[in-house]
């Protein structure tokens, strides 16, 4: 049967991303719902975004945006590199894109262009971050909740397990989904390396950026496969360690 691959944050990790997928042994008619985060820390996140369309040429792809995706596409379409970006891993990406011809700016554009904002299905949500929204994504008044916002998470953290989902008490917002996937906020911040579930939120953040891997899960099973530690891939870099 068809499975849905859920993949973590990559953040210009190409050597992690490309091993991920290999150990995950897809099956041409898998799907792939890629959580958002492609570029920024090491130094292939234009060979990412290359590799991702070629992905999307070869698989049934779903791309989710990120904020540092919305960083990059900023930059890429003419805006100045901001401060923020920068020390938060843009200036490898900027690096990366050194020598681009207008034409392949052009195309990584457009794949910008195509990320959505979130992808839902079978009561299943994938988002970036989260929402503020106490009625769901769609109501959301702020797009850019839906690659910042990290309260979704840390509510999910915070609920006391003995709170049942039926309780006026338990959080509104995780009682319109049955599986919520996330990036965003790395396990890594935890002290792990593997992806973490709290209540119906699954976060697949492994912590590529920083001294964790590239995650891939099989939405249905909750099996996941990773690539080596990151940063052993590219030794000599500090991605976003600082």
């Amino acid at each position: 049967m068809a499975r849905t691959h859920v993949i973590g944050d990559i953040h210009g990790a190409f050597r992690g991303l490309t091993q991920a997928l290999q150990r995950a042994s897809l099956k041409t008619d898998d799907r792939l719902i890629f959580l958002g985060d492609y570029v920024d820390g090491w130094s292939q996140s234009r060979q990412v975004i290359d590799y991702l369309m070629q992905l999307d040429a070869a698989y049934n792809c779903i791309f989710i945006r990120g904020n540092h995706d919305a960083w990059c596409e900023e930059w890429l379409g003419g805006w100045g590199a901001s401060r923020d970006w920068l020390f938060h891993g843009g200036q490898a990406t900027a690096d990366s894109y050194a020598g681009i011809t207008l034409a392949e700016q052009d195309k990584h554009l457009e794949f910008f262009s195509r990320m959505q904002p979130y992808f839902e299905e079978d009561h299943r949500l994938f988002i970036h971050a989260g929402f503020a929204s106490m009625h769901g994504p769609l109501a959301e008044h702020h797009e850019s909740n839906f690659f910042w916002d990290r309260t979704l998470w840390e509510t999910a953290l915070a609920v006391d397990d003995r709170i049942p989902r039926d309780s006026r008490s338990y959080p509104r917002r995780l009682l319109l989904y049955q599986e919520i996937f996330i990036g965003h906020t790395p396990t890594t911040n935890y002290d792990l390396d593997v992806p973490m579930q709290r209540c119906n939120v699954w976060n697949v953040d492994t912590g590529a950026a920083f001294t964790g891997k590239v995650t891939v899960m099989d939405v249905g099973t909750k099996n996941f496969v990773q690539s080596d530690t990151v940063q052993h891939l590219y030794p000599g870099e500090a991605g976003r360690n600082k």
